[in-house]
């Protein structure tokens, strides 16, 4: 506060108004605006009995407001504005700060622009002060207890595990069960979630758990693919909460505490024999939670989230279909194998790596993260085939997968190999099943030679009417088929021994002594 009395006091002395303002901690203009009107309102010192230090202002100023030359904000339209995403009090100040530039009025300052707003926050809106935006968090996490059922057929309990989901602006909260905590489970929970909130908030905060979190860490943290996915279809963005810091998702870890008591300790004397019948007896406790009045100001979280509900991104026109990836090498068929069903993709990626994405209808591939081939899922028996033509080379593409063009393709390398295509064929339970090993048997004729494999072929057919084709490979891999003239000659040239001795061996090779 500013000593006017003392101001006089120096003045009167001759001091100078430098030294008074360097000895009062006080500007020089307050030095010479406090002379000035004391001259003017002819006050020396010492100043007249009854006047004091507290109200010496008054006396030199009257009761002149603090910023009556400034240009007060609208604190109402600010309080508004401040409930919207993305708007600061530092924006306001700087859009209030342009208006009275464009007006030639005086702004106030940031600070006293911020105080200002405070303490309207505190005096006339304090039920009202904003300190979770509307629509813009949800924090998610599983609940510490656990809740249990009764196996019908062996009457042993059954533990499930509570999901429980809050918007820290209004305190609306969800809670469902689950037999496990897997990627499955947590996936579905913040579908139902969405779905209960009737839109979505614009950050997700879970905890560092693997199924939502692959690696944790503050500046740069690896979501789990899934989830990633599930994250941008509902256009949302996932910001874990720090490693071991519950407080940055303070509101679920509250509401998990309060919804131990609500839900799980007021239901630990019922006994329930399903998960529905235990998730509809929760969603009654759950409405009585919500519909609870708060202890310190007017309504409850249901008409809270009434306010907050307009301010949520509304759900897109589907929900979210639990996926799972897989890795496949592009076969020479042009085809992958994906739970022993084939889907074909362009040729240019044989004996590449792929990324595949599994849903309960659709089959998609990609490469390096861009989409190249996407397909309607198939169920049903292993060996299908869903191939899409311009995934072929210009050469196969007139010509379909089948028992007739491997038939064909087998008798352009000979009558034995030929054979052993029928046969392979003929083995197999559905025809499908045999496409894949035909293929294999056809290309090593690309390795060895056409002569070789049909060499090998009939050598195969030799030993079995049905040759496998890990047989033919060994017997290329190993030369055997070279050596079939000689195999074949060798008895026709030691059949007149044979026939006259008892042993082939003969004493020599079992030690003995021979007749000279």
């Amino acid at each position: 506060m500013t000593k006017y009395q003392e101001i006089l006091r120096l003045h009167s002395q001759g001091i100078s108004s430098r030294n008074i303002a360097a000895s009062l901690k006080c500007s020089r203009n307050t030095i010479r605006a406090a002379i000035k009107k004391a001259t003017e309102e002819g006050l020396g010192c010492p100043l007249p009995d009854g006047i004091t230090g507290s109200d010496s202002r008054q006396t030199f100023f009257g009761n002149q407001p603090k910023h009556q030359k400034h240009k007060l904000p609208d604190l109402e339209y600010i309080h508004q504005e401040l409930a919207k995403r993305g708007v600061t009090l530092t924006l306001l100040w700087k859009e209030y700060f342009e208006a009275c530039r464009m007006e030639n009025k005086r702004p106030l300052m940031y600070s006293a622009f911020c105080n200002q707003y405070q303490q309207f926050a505190a005096k006339y809106k304090a039920t009202m002060y904003v300190e979770h935006k509307p629509g813009e968090r949800m924090e998610v996490d599983w609940a510490g207890d656990t809740i249990s059922i009764t196996d019908n057929i062996s009457g042993k309990p059954i533990p499930v595990y509570v999901f429980v989901a809050v918007l820290p602006c209004s305190g609306y909260a969800y809670a469902e069960g689950f037999f496990n905590m897997k990627q499955d489970s947590w996936i579905g929970a913040h579908v139902h979630a969405y779905e209960f909130f009737e839109g979505v908030t614009r950050l997700l905060i879970p905890d560092n758990l693997k199924t939502g979190v692959v690696k944790a860490d503050w500046y740069s943290p690896i979501i789990n693919k899934t989830y990633q996915e599930m994250a941008e279809h509902y256009s949302t963005v996932v910001i874990p909460a720090g490693v071991r810091k519950p407080k940055h998702k303070a509101s679920v870890e509250r509401a998990v505490g309060i919804l131990s008591t609500w839900i799980i300790a007021a239901l630990r004397n019922r006994q329930f024999f399903s998960l529905g019948e235990l998730n509809e007896a929760m969603q009654q406790k759950l409405a009585d939670f919500n519909r609870k009045p708060f202890q310190k100001k007017p309504g409850n979280r249901e008409s809270a989230f009434a306010e907050e509900l307009p301010f949520l991104i509304p759900l897109p026109s589907k929900p979210f279909e639990l996926s799972a990836w897989k890795i496949a090498i592009v076969q020479l068929n042009c085809h992958i194998a994906v739970d022993k069903i084939n889907y074909s993709v362009p040729y240019e990626y044989i004996k590449h790596k792929v990324d595949v994405r599994l849903t309960q209808n659709m089959v998609e591939i990609f490469y390096k993260g861009r989409r190249i081939a996407c397909h309607r899922r198939l169920h049903g028996y292993p060996g299908q085939y869903s191939t899409v033509l311009e995934h072929m080379p210009e050469s196969l593409r007139n010509t379909q997968w089948n028992a007739e063009r491997f038939i064909r393709w087998a008798h352009d390398i000979g009558p034995n190999t030929e054979q052993a295509v029928k046969a392979i064929i003929a083995s197999r339970k559905v025809e499908q099943q045999s496409y894949k090993t035909c293929i294999a048997l056809l290309k090593l004729a690309d390795t060895y030679s056409q002569a070789r494999l049909e060499a090998a072929c009939e050598k195969s057919l030799c030993y079995h009417s049905c040759p496998s084709f890990r047989t033919i490979k060994t017997i290329l891999k190993t030369g055997s088929d070279k050596q079939k003239n000689n195999s074949r000659n060798e008895p026709e040239q030691n059949e007149e021994d044979t026939r006259k001795y008892a042993f082939t061996r003969g004493a020599e090779y079992y030690g003995g002594k021979t007749n000279d």
